[in-house]
């Protein structure tokens, strides 16, 4: 039997060795009540609190969100539901693996994921992503439907893009002093806005790795805060807060609380053109 979500909330707590206060304390709520009704399924978290409870247990979004949930499926990474179903397209795999393991995922955040991966199918190229490389050592990034504001915030939805998956060279990035891991961390999501010029334009797309979730040091990340998607420069300003920084001059820098600031990646590359 599928799990709610309301169970694998107390399950994993549990298996994090946590007391409904202490998670409580850990997502910087000031009652364990908020806990516990999250697990008596009397209230349903946003996603906001869905991305909180997540990493105060140290686990995955995807954890929560879905019984079975597959390897590196977290709110930025659908590749996996779009290889592991085949034929098909990617919508039909993640609204098949919905049906099966996300009877409790909130309605509008299924239609989200649904609605990132219906963009995916208009240009969905198949791809076993377990090899090291399609050509030489080049691989497939997948290019996400989100936009990181660079001003006063943005909210994921759709809209055109020039850029779809792209292949790249991991041993190239590298060399160009791009520091990760493993390719599939890698994604592409487009800068909107002006306040992070010159150092990122308006709509120029960006590879970020998605499987930094955590603070590492001063740089550029891709964040929620205040129920917005955000691309700005992180440092810490205290113990409870960061400084959020604008390249552009014009833009005010501001502190945001630390424990509201959710972190998806970190930008590592511009890939913008430049006109001659």
């Amino acid at each position: 039997m599928n799990e709610s979500l309301a169970q694998r909330i107390k399950r994993l707590r549990k298996e994090a060795g946590l007391s409904q206060a202490q998670l409580a304390d850990a997502c910087g709520w000031k009652s364990q009540s908020r806990v516990g009704n999250y697990e008596a399924g009397t209230r349903e978290p946003n996603l906001a609190d869905i991305s909180a409870i997540a990493k105060a247990l140290r686990i995955d979004d995807a954890q929560l969100l879905l019984s079975t949930p597959p390897a590196d499926l977290s709110p930025l990474s659908f590749e996996t539901a779009q290889t592991s179903v085949a034929p098909g397209s990617a919508a039909d795999a993640v609204r098949a693996m919905l049906a099966k393991s996300g009877k409790n995922v909130p309605e509008a955040l299924k239609q989200k994921i649904i609605a990132v991966a219906d963009t995916a199918d208009s240009n969905v190229v198949t791809v076993e992503f377990s090899r090291p490389g399609l050509v030489g050592d080049e691989v497939w990034i997948a290019h996400y439907d989100i936009r990181g504001a660079m001003g006063a915030g943005q909210s994921i939805h759709d809209f055109p893009e020039m850029l779809k998956d792209i292949r790249v060279s991991p041993s190239h990035l590298r060399e160009l002093g791009v520091e990760f891991e493993e390719h599939y961390h890698l994604k592409l999501v487009t800068g909107w806005g002006q306040s992070m010029e010159p150092t990122i334009k308006h709509r120029d797309p960006l590879i970020v790795n998605v499987h930094v979730r955590e603070f590492s040091g001063d740089g550029i990340y891709l964040f929620f805060w205040d129920d917005h998607v955000y691309i700005k420069r992180l440092q810490v300003a205290d113990e409870d807060h960061f400084e959020m920084i604008s390249d552009n001059t014009r833009h005010k820098d501001r502190l945001i609380r630390r424990d509201m600031t959710y972190i998806q990646a970190r930008v590592l590359l511009v890939w913008n053109a430049h006109l001659l």
